[in-house]
This record gives C-alpha cells, sequence and structure tokens, in this order.
C-alpha cells in the first residue's frame, strides 16, 4: 500500500511511490535533512565577511558631474546654422558617448597619473598575488622596461598603472540627460576628489586643443586652397568676357525689375520679324486657295456670293470688279427670266417679243460665263504668287532661325560660365573671409563642456559597503551551503526518508519511531529490588516515543493473517540501532497489557540486557543451550519485579560458538517450550550483517521485527539484510516487519508526529 497512517499513536507516514521522482518539495526535503551544512555554511561565509570588512583598506568616492552642451560651431568655431546642429536622439547619444569615451582615453589617465603623481601612491605599488605569481610563471615574458624611462616609455609598468586607475575609475552617462558622472576611489577623500576635477579640467582642455587644432589645420588648407581659387577665378571672368564678345548680345546698362541685365540683340530681332512675315504669307495663301477653289466650281451663284467677303480684303481688285459684274449680269438674267416666263404665260409661246427677249437672255448669260472665266484666271494667278510668297518668306525665316539657335547655344554657354564664375568668385570671398576670421578665431578658447558638480572630499567611506558584504555573504554562503547539501544528500547512502525503504524493499515499514534520548544508567528509585534505566515506559507513558511504541504493538499483534505471534525476533542490520532500547520498552508494554512476556537477550557475543539491570549473571541461554541447566532456563530467568509478568533470560558467558548452540534443535525446543509458558518471547538478536545469529534465529520464530536507524543504516544494509531474513525458510511463516527508529519530525516528508493529549511534541 502507498500510505500507512497510525492514528492511535499519532504517526503519520507518507510513503512515495515505486519510481523516485525529483520534485520541488524532495529538493526541499533533501535540503531541510541537511539544513546544518547549510547553517554552517552561512555562518562561515559570515565570519569571512566580517573579517573582510575588518582588514580592507576604506576607500572613498569622489563625484564630480559635468554637462555636455550642443556644438553650435564648425571646426573653425564659426557660427552655422541650427539645421548643422544634432537634431536627434542617436546623434545626441553619440556625442555623449564620445566625451565619455575620451574621459576613459589612456592619454587622459596618463596626464592625471603624472600631474598628481598617483604612482607613488600606496594603492599603485605592485602587490604580491598568488594568481599573478602563476600566471606570470607560464605567461611568455616581454622586454623589461628601460631602467629610469618615463610612465610612457615603460609598456610594462604604463599597463599595470592604467589598469590600477581604470578599477577605480567609473564614467557613467546620465539615461535621458546631457551629463556625465565622473567617479574616483582612492584611500585619501582629498586625492579622489583632485582626481576627478583633474579628470574634469582634462577634458576641458581636450576640447580647447582639438578646436585649436582643427581651426590652425582648417586655416592652412584656406591658404593653399585661395590661390588655386583665385586663378580658376580669373580663368572663369576672362572666358566670361571672350563669350559675350562672341555672342552677338549688347548690354544696355540696365536690369529688369529681377534684378536681372537688360541685353539688345539684332538676330533675334531679325527672327521675330521673319516669324510674323512667315505668318502672315501663310494666311494669304490659305485665304488666296480658299477663293480659287470657289472660282474652279464655275457656278455663277457662289462665285457672285463672294461679293462683300472679308475674304476678298487682300485679293487684286479686278477679282472685286469681277465680282460685281457678275452679280449685275446676274440680276439682269432674272430679269429676263421672269419676262419670258410672263409673256409666254400670257401670249404663248409664239409671242414675236419673245424671240427678242430670249436673244437678250442669251447675251447675258455668254457675258457671265465669259467673266466667270476671267474670275478664274485671276484667282488662279493670286493663288500662285501667294504661295510663291509663302516659300520665299519661309526660306529667309529659316535661316533666322538658323542663326538664331548658333546665339542661343553661344547664349547657354555663356550663362554656364558667368553662373560657374559668381560661384568660384562667391566661394573665394567666403573663404577670404572666414580666413580672416579663423586668425582670431584660433586664439579664443570655447567648449560646451559645462562643470556642474566639481569633485569634492567626502566623510564616509564608499568602500567596503558593510549591508552589501554581509547580506551577499549570506547569499553565498546559502547558495554554496545549499549545493553543499544536495551533494551530500545525493551521495549519502543512509536513509534519509522513510518512502525509500517502500521503494526499494517493495513493503511498507510497520512503524516509524520518533527520535528519543536514550538515558542509560539512570536509577529509577520506584522500582523495588533492581535499578533499571529509566525508560520512556514508566518515565514518559504518554509521551509520543511511548504512543509510538503502542502502535507496533498493536501492529505486530496484526501483523499475522493468523494468530498473534508468540515469538519475535527483535534485530537490526548493524550496531547500535537500538534494538535492545525497543526490546525493553515493548516488553514493558506488552507485560502492562497483562500477558506473561519473556525478554530473551539472544546475543550470545555482546550480551547487554542484564547491564541494564546492574547485574552480572553467571547462568544465562548458553548455558541453558550447553545443556548445563535442564529445567529449560527456568533458573536462570531473572523476574522484573518493577514490571509485572516480565521476565528476563540473560545471555549468560560468552560460548566459544554462538551460532552453533543458536541454530541447535534444543534452541528450537526451548522456544517451543517457552511460548508454551509465556504470552510472548522477544528475542533481542545480535545484528544481521556482522554475524549470522539473526539469520539461523528467525527461522524458529513467528515474526522478525528488523529496526532500521534513520539517517544512520545504510539503505543497502537494510535492504542486504531484509533479503537473507527473507529467504530463510521458516516452519512458522515468519514475517519480517521493518521498523524505522530515531525519526526526527519532518512534517514535509510526511513524518508527523502528536499526543492525544493535545501536549507540545517531545523532540531530541
Amino acid at each position: 500500500m502507498d500510505k500507512l497512517a497510525l492514528q492511535s499513536s499519532g504517526v503519520v507516514i507518507a510513503a512515495g511511490s515505486s519510481s523516485p521522482e525529483l520534485t520541488l518539495r524532495e529538493i526541499w526535503m533533501m535540503l531541510w535533512r541537511r539544513r546544518h551544512i547549510i547553517y554552517g555554511s552561512i555562518a562561515v561565509c559570515f565570519m569571512l565577511a566580517l573579517l573582510l570588512l575588518t582588514i580592507s583598506t576604506r576607500r572613498y568616492r569622489s563625484i564630480g558631474e559635468i554637462q555636455v552642451l550642443k556644438d553650435s560651431g564648425t571646426s573653425l568655431g564659426l557660427q552655422t546654422d541650427s539645421t548643422d546642429t544634432p537634431s536627434d536622439a542617436l546623434e545626441e547619444n553619440m556625442i555623449l558617448q564620445t566625451q565619455a569615451k575620451i574621459l576613459q582615453s589612456d592619454s587622459l589617465a596618463l596626464r592625471v597619473i603624472n600631474e598628481l603623481h598617483l604612482e607613488q601612491t600606496d594603492d599603485y605599488k605592485e602587490k604580491w598575488s598568488p594568481i599573478g605569481w602563476v600566471f606570470a610563471l607560464i605567461s611568455p615574458k616581454g622586454r623589461p622596461d628601460p631602467k629610469g624611462a618615463s610612465l610612457e616609455d615603460s609598456p610594462h609598468r604604463r599597463v599595470q598603472v592604467l589598469n590600477i586607475f581604470r578599477k577605480k575609475l567609473t564614467v557613467k552617462v546620465v539615461d535621458g540627460t546631457r551629463l556625465i558622472d565622473v567617479e574616483y576611489l582612492s584611500p585619501d577623500p582629498q586625492l579622489a576628489a583632485a582626481v576627478v576635477n583633474r579628470m574634469l579640467q582634462g577634458l576641458i582642455e581636450a576640447g580647447f586643443q582639438a578646436r585649436y587644432d582643427a581651426t590652425t589645420q582648417a586655416s592652412s588648407w584656406l591658404n593653399g586652397q585661395l590661390g588655386d581659387l583665385r586663378v580658376q577665378t580669373q580663368a572663369l571672368q576672362a572666358k566670361v568676357v571672350k563669350l559675350r564678345q562672341g555672342s552677338g548680345v549688347y548690354a544696355l546698362g540696365e536690369v529688369d525689375r529681377e534684378g536681372k541685365d537688360q541685353v539688345y540683340s539684332p538676330t533675334l530681332d531679325k527672327l521675330q520679324i521673319a516669324t510674323q512675315a512667315v505668318a502672315q504669307a501663310e494666311s494669304n495663301r490659305i485665304l488666296k486657295g480658299a477663293i480659287y477653289d470657289v472660282v474652279k466650281t464655275g457656278n455663277p451663284e457662289l462665285i457672285s456670293g463672294l461679293s462683300g467677303n472679308t475674304i476678298l480684303a487682300s485679293s487684286s481688285s479686278g477679282i472685286g470688279s469681277s465680282l460685281t459684274l457678275i452679280q449685275n449680269l446676274r440680276l439682269q438674267e432674272a430679269t429676263l427670266q421672269g419676262q419670258v416666263q410672263e409673256l409666254s404665260a400670257k401670249f404663248g409661246p409664239a409671242y414675236p417679243k419673245l424671240a427678242e427677249i430670249h436673244g437678250n437672255l442669251d447675251a447675258v448669260q455668254g457675258a457671265i460665263r465669259a467673266e466667270v472665266d476671267r474670275v478664274a484666271g485671276r484667282a488662279r494667278n493670286d493663288f500662285v504668287v501667294a504661295e510663291q510668297t509663302e516659300q520665299n518668306t519661309r526660306k529667309t525665316f529659316e535661316a533666322d532661325k538658323s542663326q538664331a539657335e548658333t546665339l542661343n547655344n553661344r547664349t547657354i554657354e555663356y550663362q554656364m560660365a558667368r553662373q560657374e564664375a559668381d560661384q568660384t568668385r562667391s566661394l573665394y570671398d567666403d573663404l577670404l573671409r572666414r580666413l580672416k576670421e579663423s586668425g582670431l578665431l584660433a586664439g579664443l578658447r570655447s567648449t560646451n563642456i559645462t562643470i556642474v558638480d566639481p569633485g569634492r572630499a567626502t566623510d564616509k567611506p564608499a568602500k567596503p559597503v558593510a549591508l552589501l558584504y554581509l547580506f551577499g555573504s549570506i547569499v553565498v554562503g546559502l547558495s554554496v551551503g545549499s549545493a553543499a547539501a544536495l551533494l551530500r544528500d545525493v551521495t549519502d547512502i543512509k536513509i534519509q526518508d522513510v518512502r525509500e525503504i517502500a521503494r526499494e524493499l517493495g513493503a511498507t515499514p510497520l512503524c516509524v519511531l520518533p527520535y528519543q534520548n536514550e538515558r542509560a544508567a539512570l536509577p529509577a528509585s520506584s522500582i523495588a529490588s533492581y535499578p533499571l534505566v529509566l525508560l520512556p515506559v514508566l518515565d514518559s507513558p504518554r509521551s509520543i516515543f511511548v504512543e509510538s511504541l503502542r502502535s507496533l504493538r498493536t501492529s505486530l499483534m496484526l501483523s499475522r493473517s493468523g494468530a498473534p505471534p508468540r515469538s519475535v525476533l527483535v534485530t537490526s542490520p548493524l550496531a547500535g540501532e537500538g534494538k535492545s532500547y525497543i526490546s525493553w520498552n515493548l516488553a514493558i508494554l506488552f507485560a502492562q497489557q497483562g500477558k506473561r512476556v519473556l525478554l530473551c537477550d539472544a546475543d550470545l557475543r555482546k550480551a547487554r540486557l542484564h547491564k541494564d539491570l546492574l547485574l552480572d549473571p553467571k547462568t544465562g541461554l548458553s548455558t541453558v543451550l550447553t545443556g548445563l541447566s535442564g529445567d529449560y532456563g527456568a533458573s536462570a530467568m531473572i523476574p522484573v519485579t518493577a514490571v509485572p509478568g516480565l521476565d528476563l533470560m540473560p545471555a549468560g558467558p560468552t560460548p566459544p560458538y554462538p551460532a552453533e548452540l543458536l541454530s541447535s534443535d534444543h534452541m528450537a525446543k526451548l522456544l517451543k517450550v517457552w511460548e508454551s509458558q509465556y504470552d510472548l518471547v522477544l528475542l533481542d538478536a545480535p545484528p544481521v550483517l556482522p554475524v549470522t545469529d539473526s539469520v539461523v534465529l528467525s527461522s524458529f520464530v513467528d515474526s522478525v521485527l528488523l529496526i532500521a536507524r534513520h539517517q544512520k543504516t545504510p539503505l543497502s544494509a537494510l535492504e542486504k539484510s531484509y533479503q537473507m531474513l527473507e529467504a530463510v525458510q521458516s516452519e512458522s511463516d515468519s514475517k519480517i516487519n521493518v521498523l524505522v527508529n530515531g525519526v526526527r519530525e519532518q512534517p514535509a516528508a510526511g513524518h508527523a508526529f502528536y499526543e492525544y493529549l493535545g501536549r507540545e511534541s517531545v523532540r531530541g
């Protein structure tokens, strides 16, 4: 079964599963079992921290703070537009990080070390270190420093001093601001403040020097560039003049509203006149063509309709006269046709006068046709002349256009050359102005770094931090102790958890007894005749230990499916696990129930039970087994008068072959006789593993009580003992019961004990 609850004595045993699992609860149990290791580790680390606090050098911290403002000047220190200044957080951070790196540079550090003579202080003197000494032995040695050389020319000294300086210096950019903090630690608070102030001043001077060098370098560069620009400007201006002369464009000496020079070009004027002439000739040709198209139709009515139209304004005067004549002839024709129709209707077609009118009508129509032919000829001549005029005008336009394009190309080249000359001249003038200003600015001292707080000496040391050391020692001690405790628990082969027994043996312990001090050799005045040791069942009958023994008594009587056992062998894997102590207390408990109990000391090698009564009997089990007593040991038994119904069979003198005596038929027969005389026979036998006595006796008894001591008995020893006892073939089919003794209360592991009267647990 997985759980066993012995509620009558308040003992709760929680057996684990069949396979071990490493859970947080298991780890906590392991740490709790080895808590003395953790306590010791914490104590040692705490004492080391106290010792370190006592011998450590007190160091004082000085803090200085600077502000890095926006840089509004160029390398020459000249004012520029706001667009040239940092505008985003990334660039701002880069500037701050750059200044911080300058503060951490070797050059600035060496300057401060030399100015303040830090190398001569105690902090910078070389101290012997075992780790450094070992590394020096295995590391390749370089060239030694020259004697009497400066720090800059001594690589070994320089590296050593810089490493010490960096350990004491802290440069930190304050997030979200333009501030940089500089900290330095030193045993001398005044020296710490001096180092911080020299670092801040050195950063400012480095900025001054950088600006001066940049200005000087820029001035030198400008001097070289101005000569080249002067030559280039003069060449460009000469080119502009030459292009202006060959362009055919004349300056009028005036400017327009936009400030541009007003110029005059004859070529452009000719092109403008030719353009207008081409447009007019083309318009005239189109009009003459339209008149010619109408006249070609030969329709007098259409031709006469042109009279008075605006398109005839550009035609010759002859066409206009002909059109007027045609129009008049058309009126006469219409009149004559009207007369013919009138006379025909009135007098008939044979009327004589109709012939005269028909003759007049034919003459008018002939005149109309002749005049239409003359108009057509004139319109054709006008159209041909208009076409020739347009062609001649267009040729003149193309010639003027070609000249204008040539002029335009020259003008573009002139404008580009003029623009380049103007830009070069402007650049030359600007650089000349800056060169003049740089001569003045090179001597000015300006910086974008201001000191917010200078370094000041403090009255309290910053290191060592007592709380940090002590808290750190507790944390380290707890960590190291926990690791050591887990390692010790993992490597410990002793029984730490009752559930391990169920997992390894496959059998749940019959009972668990709490830890109890065995107070030996204390006389009890209440016991007459024999100074018996003061046992818990007599001294503290209501204690947790005794209640657990009562639970054991009940479980032992119920351990067999049939009748209760009449004989019980009490043994253990190894010596010192409390089997004799438990045998005494268990025998007294059975006797207090009104049973007749025989407690037999079956350890013929190291007898003990008679010593608890301060006796030294000359007879005992050994004499009975050798045949020196024929009354089945009745004469050798010692009644314990303080406990009615309890008799003790001492071991007697030590025989030469104890195992042979205990395995004899006489011993088996003797047990049968005792079982008939007593309600219970308890045999206090020697350990299983050192000798074979208990294994032999286990075949004669009804039940075996195998005692293992918590946190003392190796689990492998218990397992081996259990297997040896289980392999013995017993006539009475004896049952092997495991008892765990000396278990300290561990609620996390299921080892919880309580008393039925509600008093506090008695812990050893």
